[in-house]
């Protein structure tokens, strides 16, 4: 098993939305288990995502979810805690990748030799395999953060900034799980609507 380089993707999922954890996703694929379709998860059908999911958590040489609360978001700010998330999910794999690979233009400092690709979610497959786990686990935490809230309409909107989900903040006020430093939900908090 030496020989094969083991090549670690990396994505996040959840940068924009007003609420919830961002969560990141990091792969090592197994080269004799190929899983056709991967290509970036906002780019495929839900129900393609999702059944996806399953054969990457089945197939997969290793694979790990992790997240930064909307709490640390606040504290350092976005950029920094989908970074943190996606440190903690590279440490959490149960195999050491050689190489980490990481969607967009910033990586975690994970101590292995690393590169951020821009669009590396739709070009390097390990990527596509993290961009759509990370999606995919971050839309059910917010099924489930809907359950709990359901006044604020998490299951349709998943948190982003859409005209439902800024009514509801003024209509109900901003929740524990709202991300306290981003405009909109600092706006409301502020007291202008």
């Amino acid at each position: 098993m030496q020989h094969i380089r083991l090549i670690c993707g990396v994505d996040e999922a959840g940068r924009g939305p007003l609420a919830g954890p961002v969560y990141a996703a990091a792969v090592i694929l197994n080269p004799q288990r190929p899983i056709p379709g991967l290509a970036d998860s906002k780019k495929i059908s839900e129900k393609k995502r999702d059944q996806l999911a399953i054969e990457i958590r089945q197939h997969a040489s290793a694979w790990a979810i992790a997240t930064a609360s909307a709490q640390e978001i606040d504290e350092i700010n976005i950029l920094r805690a989908s970074l943190l998330a996606m440190k903690r999910a590279v440490e959490a794999l149960s195999l050491q990748a050689h190489e980490v690979l990481v969607d967009g233009l910033y990586y975690p400092d994970t101590g292995l030799p690393s590169r951020a690709i821009v669009k590396g979610d739709s070009t390097v497959a390990e990527i596509s395999a993290a961009s759509i786990l990370a999606k995919t686990a971050r839309d059910a935490a917010m099924l489930e953060m809907h359950a709990r809230l359901p006044q604020y309409g998490f299951a349709v909107h998943k948190g982003y900034p859409t005209a439902a989900h800024i009514a509801a903040l003024n209509q109900h006020g901003v929740s524990v799980e709202h991300r306290r430093s981003f405009g909109p939900v600092r706006k409301i908090l502020q007291g202008d609507k």
